[in-house]
């Protein structure tokens, strides 16, 4: 039976693993998107979007690993139901409780890693995002810079372009700032051949010395403008406000249980219920993997993710509810838990029992009196 075991168990952490990784690849592909059109639009310095992407790994992992152990097991047996291993390893006395037993064991590591991720490593992964956005919104323009592109900071109304930028960030060439005026109706244009960065000893204060420019001040529509050339041009450079962003998701589950607040309670529910998908899921799709060789072997594919996403749809539903406190705390989300499993177990053993009960109808229809 330890053969045998293994022999399963490897089966399914082969396709749990290749399915993960593709799915972690399309989520955490588009996450990186996002944060590189950011970082693209000045929000962001773009040496920071990898330890960004480092820090929410887990909370990926935590929603993808249920979705791939699921889809490995439907890949898995579907296919040893296809090549009929299946019906011989029933036929050298594998029962199907067997089967299932055997599975649920195989899948509490995975349990246990979405419990850490979801508990513990993933809110302290958020935290230290919410550091660094923090920290970013902390900087100044200078240091969000990026060579060859017109960028839009908030702090001082300005756009702001340089051809080239060193590597410390301290000198520009081609420089092109537009600031704006407060009403919105004025318009001033500094260009300059190069640019350098000092800082005041005594304040601190940073400023941005343009050599050989030019300065452009008036108001779009009039001809009233004022032009000046320069030598060297001094410009503040505007840090941006303390950082005040906070995330949800980065408040330590010690904390939400710690809290009142509706939306923390439900957040904190939410967190519970992450590892408590992973025996669901694998009760579903050790039934839901039965397959007919005639079918094909992902004929079964598309039921099997309906009820995956009905149910991952009705936790988020219940979520909700209990943030808006329209379901009382003790039941939290554990009434979906108990809907699919109910389901599950109908699905694994229900029909065994209607067939039983038939039998005993049928043999005591048929007795003599």
């Amino acid at each position: 039976m330890s053969i045998i075991f293994r022999y399963l168990i490897r089966q399914i952490m082969v396709s749990m693993i290749a399915v993960s990784g593709i799915l972690l690849l399309v989520f955490m592909s588009g996450r990186f998107l996002k944060y590189l059109d950011s970082a693209a639009q000045g929000s962001i310095s773009a040496g920071v979007l990898f330890e960004i992407m480092a820090y929410r790994f887990p909370g990926f992992l935590e929603l993808i690993l249920p979705l791939g152990l699921f889809i490995g097991i439907l890949l898995a047996y579907g296919r040893m139901y296809l090549e009929s291993e299946m019906t011989v390893l029933f036929a050298c006395g594998v029962s199907d409780r067997a089967l299932l037993g055997k599975t649920l064991l195989g899948s509490l590591p995975v349990m246990i890693v979405v419990g850490a991720m979801s508990l513990y490593i993933s809110p302290w992964g958020m935290s230290q995002v919410e550091k660094i956005f923090n920290e970013q919104r902390k900087a100044t323009e200078f240091e969000m810079l990026a060579p060859g592109r017109f960028q839009d900071f908030s702090s001082g109304g300005r756009v702001t372009y340089t051809e080239g930028l060193s590597e410390d960030k301290r000198q520009l060439q081609g420089v092109f700032i537009a600031e704006y005026a407060e009403d919105g109706k004025g318009l001033t244009i500094i260009t300059a051949e190069s640019g350098s960065q000092l800082v005041d000893p005594e304040t601190g204060s940073r400023f941005l010395i343009l050599e050989d420019g030019g300065r452009f001040e008036g108001a779009a529509g009039e001809l009233d403008y004022t032009t000046i050339d320069f030598e060297a041009y001094g410009l503040k450079i505007e840090s941006g406000q303390a950082g005040t962003r906070e995330l949800e998701e980065g408040t330590s589950t010690w904390s939400l249980m710690q809290s009142d607040r509706p939306e923390d309670r439900a957040l904190l529910h939410w967190r519970l219920s992450l590892p408590l998908i992973v025996p669901v899921v694998t009760l579903l799709a050790v039934r839901l993997s039965r397959v007919n060789p005639r079918q094909g072997r992902f004929f079964h594919l598309l039921p099997a993710m309906l009820v995956y996403i009905t149910y991952l749809g009705l936790l988020i539903v219940a979520r909700d509810w209990l943030a808006e406190g329209k379901v009382p705390e003790w039941i939290g989300m554990l009434w979906v838990h108990a809907l699919f499993l109910a389901f599950g177990l109908w699905l694994q053993f229900g029909p065994a029992w209607l067939y039983r009960r038939r039998l005993t109808r049928e043999g005591a229809a048929h007795a003599p009196d």
